[in-house]
């Protein structure tokens, strides 16, 4: 598919460079596009997430490098810290030497003695003005190198910094790439449920059975009930007539004594 698609986009330019001339690189860049459009539409949702997670792993080298770098110049620090600390103590000493033999020199108009060796004035002066221009320059080295230090200081902070910000970054990579994995597991899921077909067939003719025994049943105890009803209403009757000759005796009383006399003559 893929192949099929660049020869499509090179048939495209030699075309549109024939017909369209200068034309041809936006008919070449619209059809570039969409071939980087369907060729990144078909790459399956898993294996991008997969490819994205392998992204933020890929962070950890140069992050490694940059702690190295860090830690590196951290050491560079402190040696240009003692180098700072050394030089000032050496200074200040040489500033008290140097001041001994300023006070020496305005004290005595005759020959020095240092250490068992006589100087004279002009020698001492000679010794003064090399010692000064050492110290001025050891001095002018030794801003140049606070200043470095400073410099090196607000460098070492800036890439603290960096390095905690690829930390963060990489952190909250790696739980947005989690979060698109679990969606892509509740889409599938999703998926699956929705392509299940179930055949419920049995069931709707077991829900139907069902039913219609059911009504069944209800015209059973239906009829039941009619005949208990008949039942009752047959003995009641039975019964009404065994008691109506007295009734009829207790209702007509004498009159029915005087029929039954003339019935007997």
């Amino acid at each position: 598919m893929i192949k099929k698609l660049l020869v499509g986009g090179v048939l495209l330019l030699v075309t549109g460079g024939v017909l369209f001339g200068t034309d041809a690189y936006s008919y070449l860049s619209t059809s570039a596009n969409k071939v980087r459009n369907e060729v990144k539409s078909s790459v399956p949702l898993d294996f991008e997430i997969e490819r994205a997670r392998q992204m933020v792993s890929d962070l950890v080298p140069d992050i490694q490098k940059n702690m190295h770098i860090i830690a590196q110049e951290e050491v560079e620090i402190d040696d240009l810290k003692d180098q700072i600390a050394r030089t000032e103590k050496n200074l200040a000493a040489e500033r008290e030497r140097m001041m001994t033999l300023r006070n020496d020199l305005g004290n005595s108009e005759g020959r020095l003695h240092y250490a068992g060796r006589t100087a004279s004035p002009r020698e001492i002066k000679t010794e003064l003005a090399r010692r000064f221009d050492r110290f001025q320059t050891a001095e002018a080295t030794l801003k140049a190198k606070k200043q470095m230090l400073e410099a090196r200081e607000k460098s070492l902070i800036a890439a603290r910094d960096k390095l905690e910000g690829m930390f963060g970054a990489k952190r909250d990579l790696e739980v947005q790439v989690q979060n698109l994995e679990a969606r892509l597991k509740m889409l599938q899921a999703a998926q699956t449920t929705s392509q299940f077909n179930f055949d419920d067939s049995q069931l709707s003719r077991c829900k139907k059975t069902v039913q219609e025994l059911r009504k069944r049943l209800d015209v059973a105890e239906r009829i039941l009930d009619q005949d208990g009803k008949l039942i009752d209403s047959l003995s009641e009757d039975a019964e009404a007539v065994e008691d109506i000759a007295d009734q009829i005796d207790r209702y007509f009383g004498a009159d029915r004594e005087v029929s039954a006399k003339r019935a007997a003559l």
